[in-house]
């Protein structure tokens, strides 16, 4: 039998957490914060049961008041498998951020297992000073297994206006050449890291690579776009922190990105 659940977050100035709502296999956690202020609150998904299976849908939203601080991080990965039901699962992510607010979402990586069939989606919706950090990794198969299929699309807006719109697609049935040299180049972890604040857009940083395997891009609005591949998931982190660590150094001279 497929499964129905929708997990809520909402955080209000002060580190509170006036709705903290777990549901099915999506656990929330209040935890304590790390490296920001007083009033900053933290939250940890911790999953209490395997899934996204074949024909779930689970969806998780939060919303971060105006004048809030939210980081969401996650205990371990989530790991997509097959199920009983054909069609596809599905995994919502549908986060808001108010004005002068800011959202760190951080989760584990994403790990599409052999047979399995995903269809994810997040979209982000920000007031006009909101900030956010966003990172998405995904590990295509388990150890020495080929990987399922994975369709992910992030969409942010900001101010109700578009920000960032793209759409990926890994594994059978997803259009070919995605796992050749011009798209993951035998690699099986991808991510990407998202930032935005005030201040990205009249001062950008310069678009360039970062190693072998990853690029920086600024995006045409007050945003930092950092793509990656790597061998594994180990390396992917390593690269994307690297780059959150160098984005927010440059940051310190026109705007400050406060810390996750």
């Amino acid at each position: 039998m497929s499964l129905r659940a929708t997990a809520r977050i909402v955080a209000a100035p002060g580190g509170r957490l006036p709705v903290l709502e777990s549901d099915g296999p999506l656990a929330l956690r209040r935890t304590r914060a790390s490296g920001g202020g007083p009033g900053d609150s933290r939250v940890t998904v911790v999953g209490a049961m395997s899934a996204p299976l074949g024909g779930d849908r689970l969806a998780i939203e939060a919303e971060v008041q105006d004048g809030a601080h939210l980081t969401v991080d996650a205990a371990a990965a989530t790991v997509a498998l097959p199920g009983r039901a054909a069609e596809p699962a599905h995994y919502d992510v549908r986060l808001t951020v108010g004005q002068h607010a800011a959202l760190h979402w951080l989760p584990e990586q994403l790990i599409s297992a052999r047979g399995s069939d995903l269809r994810m989606r997040t979209h982000v919706e920000l007031a006009p000073t909101a900030r956010l950090v966003l990172r998405e990794e995904q590990v295509l198969g388990r150890h020495q297994e080929p990987t399922g299929t994975l369709v992910t699309r992030l969409t942010v807006r900001r101010g109700g206006r578009p920000l960032f719109d793209q759409e990926l697609s890994y594994g059978p049935g997803a259009p070919g050449g995605w796992d050749g040299g011009a798209v993951l180049g035998g690699h099986r972890a991808v991510g990407q890291l998202l930032v935005v604040h005030e201040g990205s857009a009249n001062a950008p940083p310069r678009p360039r690579l970062l190693g072998e395997t990853a690029v920086l891009t600024p995006l045409a609005g007050p945003g930092v776009l950092v793509t990656a591949v790597a061998p594994d998931a180990r390396g992917l982190r390593r690269v994307l922190d690297d780059a959150l660590a160098l984005v927010r150094e440059e940051a310190r001279g026109r705007v400050t990105v406060p810390a996750g």
